[in-house]
């Protein structure tokens, strides 16, 4: 299939995980991939490997994803060099505590990995939406989508990051409201545990094991297809039932 030829995505966290399967997904089904990640390395390997079959077009942008300019950037250089800004995939995220390697619970979280977390989890998501309605606007046409987690229903230890998680919901929301009068949707996906990480097997869900990547992937190419036109506004949680009560 091919159903996005011609439309340019434009995809945080583009150079690992389920970003880069994202990437790599809507370049085979015909895309203009604009790949976003902080990792220059890891981003033009990841641009390069893509290449390997035959698609659409991919183009990788460093980008600091805290910074507004870096993201308005991104976005510019995805219209001026494809013409349109039609999809947008905010992947990049993740708990400040792993990252800063400060294993403890919200009140030792130190106030550097603190405004990270927020940052990256909550910010970068409205950066990304705010450069790309403008463009989506004009085209009378776009969907927006946030990458939430399934710690934003349920809360978590992680306090910062499941507040960041649970008010995705509210903006994504907000901007189904705003972007409807132009034909702009937004829709949000929430994972539970999906084998991007081998910890993430030990986490419980109902069904008695964390999600394929590919089946997270899915779920978004769908909702940024024709076959979603009618969605927006929704927060899909993905997560096995971890939700209701598959913790034990």
């Amino acid at each position: 299939m091919r159903r996005f030829e011609n439309k340019t995505a434009v995809i945080t966290g583009a150079a690992s995980g389920m970003g880069f399967l994202t990437s790599k997904c809507f370049y085979e089904e015909g895309a203009n991939v604009v790949m976003l990640d902080v990792n220059k390395d890891a981003l033009e390997k990841c641009a390069e490997e893509i290449k390997k079959s035959a698609g659409g077009k991919v183009l990788p942008v460093v980008t600091n994803v805290r910074s507004f300019e870096e993201i308005k950037n991104a976005v510019d250089t995805a219209k001026n060099e494809f013409g349109s800004v039609d999809i947008t995939v905010s992947y990049a995220g993740g708990w400040a505590g792993r990252i800063f390697n400060e294993q403890c619970d919200f009140t030792g979280l130190s106030l550097e990995a603190l405004e990270w977390g927020i940052d990256v989890n909550f910010r970068a998501p409205l950066y990304m939406a705010k450069c790309a309605i403008k463009y989506m606007k004009e085209q009378k046409s776009g969907v927006i989508v946030n990458i939430g987690s399934v710690d934003g229903v349920t809360g978590s230890g992680a306090a910062d990051y499941s507040a960041a998680k649970s008010g995705l919901v509210g903006f994504t929301k907000s901007m189904a409201l705003i972007g409807a009068p132009y034909g702009v949707r937004c829709c949000m996906v929430s994972p539970g545990p999906v084998l991007t990480r081998p910890a993430m097997a030990n986490m419980k869900t109902a069904l008695g094991r964390a999600a394929e990547p590919s089946e997270v992937v899915d779920l978004v190419m769908y909702l940024c297809s024709d076959k979603a036109a009618f969605i927006t506004g929704d927060n899909y949680v993905i997560d096995g039932g971890r939700s209701c009560g598959g913790r034990d």
